[in-house]
């Protein structure tokens, strides 16, 4: 039976400026190019689960990074996942399961529930640990009040965190602002 790598997990201020470079090229390439600047922005300032392969070559990531989250009068912190691939050549052996595995324990341990944007290619995943549609509406809090989201409803994920239940459906979930993609 081969032995699966294992799965390191280290907050970015950890990452020498090697491994940044290298988790970025990771990025470029599983993300076929359409991995900006802007989301290498959003997946710093929290933790990161890296797999390297018996060589030394990493062949999967993912981060989770704090959002704060406005529902229902309350200001809420979620561990919002960001980041996820594995290279291309070595999908489909249940990497990003375990790189998934490793960031719900973060949003576990620090957060009151997680949240992710998925792609149609990474859907399957998320759904299949048990990550749910949010099924209601979303915005972020911008400089001039308030934006709808209506076009991040449907590939919007979010997961309770231990002990904690998710917030209610029939309020909105209002992230914060960011540069690039907002969700």
């Amino acid at each position: 039976m081969t032995e699966l790598p294992a799965v390191h997990a280290a907050h970015t201020y950890e990452l020498t400026a090697a491994v940044r470079d290298e988790i970025r090229a990771l990025l470029d390439s599983a993300f076929d190019g359409d991995f900006g600047d802007d989301d290498w922005e959003h997946s710093l300032g929290g933790v990161h689960a890296l797999v390297r392969d018996t060589g030394g070559l990493l062949i999967a990531h993912g981060s989770v990074v704090q959002r704060r989250v406005l529902h229902e009068g309350r200001s809420l912190r979620a561990g919002y996942v960001e980041a996820v691939a594995v290279r291309p050549g070595r999908r489909r052996q249940g990497l990003g399961h375990r790189v998934m595995a490793a960031l719900e324990r973060v949003v576990d341990g620090a957060y009151e529930f997680g949240a992710l944007s998925a792609s149609d290619a990474g859907a399957a995943l998320y759904a299949a640990r048990g990550w749910q549609v949010w099924p209601g509406s979303l915005a972020a809090l911008g400089p001039h009040g308030t934006v709808p989201l209506p076009e991040e409803e449907g590939s919007t994920y979010v997961r309770p965190a231990a002990g904690h239940v998710l917030p209610a459906a029939a309020h909105p979930l209002v992230f914060d602002w960011r540069d690039g993609d907002l969700l």
